[in-house]
């Protein structure tokens, strides 16, 4: 591990006397060293024990890396300093471990470098009076969970629903240039917890191909690494998002996949520090340190941090601990459905489960409030028809009926769209549609496919559909 640690002092501290998987406990015999500091091995400077907490007067420590050289009897000695990552300007396109190594095959970055356990401190805010919608261009995400700056969505599904997908098509999307220079103040980060190699070197590939890595910073903790690097992974990107909201005023896209791993690696540690599990195996101490992380990632005075955060789903059980203790820190949840992803829906979006303490009238508009509202309602009948249809067939429905659902059916196929970063694999061009080509694509079809719309469907004004709009509606 070569975690860069200037001005080492060798003093020494202690001596190894019990090893348990990544557990180190160290017989302290000098002055006790600081929580969360990194200790030497002796003959091994390439290895570091991180001090995690204190039992009488030993230390119980993690073994980062799981670095085999480690035995009992070698004597350890301090550092005074802690894990660190770089942050600011020179950071910019690169990707990094949760150390602060580069994975990128580029120099690593020994200046300006802040400790990732410590948050900055500063003053979370939140302006209720002006609220800006970003565009994601995925119709599902901008009519049902709106991407308000500032303020948190989730996207939760089971293995293989398309959650990583989703989450690179919003990358792409939400951070390509317009052309007018409202994206100039934004910049993204991404932290990746436990997900595939394969999924981060195709994300980097993608962004790389798409011009948005420059804008871009990355970290990595993937399933290959110990529950203890992958646990580090979170802090270390809030940390760089940290820095460019408060020293540089930036707005901070923060991308998430997965947050679930990143709760199931420190249960994977409080099961190698021998730590009780509560109720589904999960320790007390996760939510604690969950909820810590998720207040690093608010917005200050200075600048914003609007995160998305995949959530992956255990056997697709939604009332999991973790997934319902994640749910309850976010203002949106989009919520993906295996039996949806199987009859070739993209994004596979369960419209009924899907919710936003977002969508209201003073952040969205009259017009798309209440147009959600009818979405919703007709939602709710078509679940509630589909078990009357598969007993007396559709044609017994009385004709209002027969219209909701027909429209129902219309509205999950509207929701579909293909995606920019999935072109290569589907032959397929992405879509990009407006917020207000969805609007009028979905008052068409509660209109029962009418041609055009010269009013709103609460009365206001509003022009004429146009020949856009009709092909979007129609695609």
């Amino acid at each position: 591990m070569s975690q860069p640690v200037p001005d080492i002092t060798n003093e020494y501290v202690g001596i190894i006397t019990t090893l348990r998987g990544l557990t180190v406990e160290v017989q302290i015999v000098g002055t006790r060293p600081d929580t969360k500091e990194l200790l030497t091995v002796e003959g091994h400077p390439e290895v570091f024990l991180e001090v995690n907490f204190f039992r009488g007067s030993r230390a119980i420590c993690l073994n980062l890396n799981n670095d085999s050289v480690v035995r009992c009897g070698q004597k350890v000695s301090r550092t005074h300093t802690k894990v660190s990552v770089p942050v600011g300007p020179a950071t910019m396109g690169r990707v990094f471990n949760a150390l602060g190594e580069p994975l990128d095959k580029a120099p690593g970055i020994n200046e300006n470098r802040r400790v990732i356990s410590e948050p900055s401190g500063t003053r979370s805010y939140r302006n209720s009076q002006k609220l800006e919608l970003l565009e994601t261009g995925l119709k599902v995400i901008d009519f049902l969970t709106p991407f308000v700056k500032g303020r948190k969505i989730g996207v939760i599904g089971g293995a293989g629903v398309g959650k990583t997908v989703l989450t690179m098509e919003m990358i792409h999307n939400v951070t390509q240039s317009k052309g007018d220079g409202s994206e100039a103040k934004s910049l993204s980060i991404y932290c990746g917890v436990g997900e595939r190699i394969r999924e981060g070197n195709e994300l980097y590939e993608t962004l790389k191909d798409t011009d948005v890595l420059k804008n871009t910073v990355m970290f990595f903790g993937q399933m290959d690494a110990t529950p203890a690097i992958r646990s580090m992974v979170g802090p270390a990107a809030a940390t760089a998002a940290e820095y460019f909201r408060d020293e540089e005023g930036r707005d901070i896209l923060f991308f998430v996949d997965n947050i679930y791993r990143h709760v199931q690696a420190m249960t994977e540690l409080s099961t190698n520090l021998g730590l009780i599990p509560s109720e589904g195996g999960y320790s007390p101490m996760v939510f604690s340190d969950l909820r810590r992380l998720q207040d690093r990632l608010s917005s200050t005075e200075q600048g914003t941090i609007t995160s998305v955060q995949a959530i992956y789903v255990p056997a697709d059980d939604l009332s999991d601990p973790a997934v319902q203790a994640i749910s309850q820190q976010l203002d949106s949840v989009l919520v993906l459905d295996r039996s949806i992803a199987e009859q070739g829906i993209r994004p596979a979006v369960n419209l009924l489960k899907t919710t936003s303490s977002l969508l209201t009238p003073s952040i969205v508009g009259e017009r798309h409030y209440r147009l959600a509202e009818r979405v919703q309602a007709i939602m709710q009948k078509y679940d509630s028809l589909k078990n009357i249809i598969a007993i007396v067939g559709e044609n017994e429905l009385s004709p209002a009926d027969r219209t909701d659902y027909q429209n129902a059916k219309k509205l999950i196929q509207f929701f579909s769209q293909d995606f920019a970063v999935a072109e290569k694999f589907s032959g397929k061009p992405g879509e990009y549609f407006t917020l207000e080509q969805t609007l009028s694509g979905i008052e068409a079809i509660l209109q029962g496919g009418a041609e055009g719309k010269k009013t709103g469907s609460d009365g206001s004004d509003e022009p004429p559909a146009s020949e856009t709009t009709k092909e979007s509606t129609a695609a």
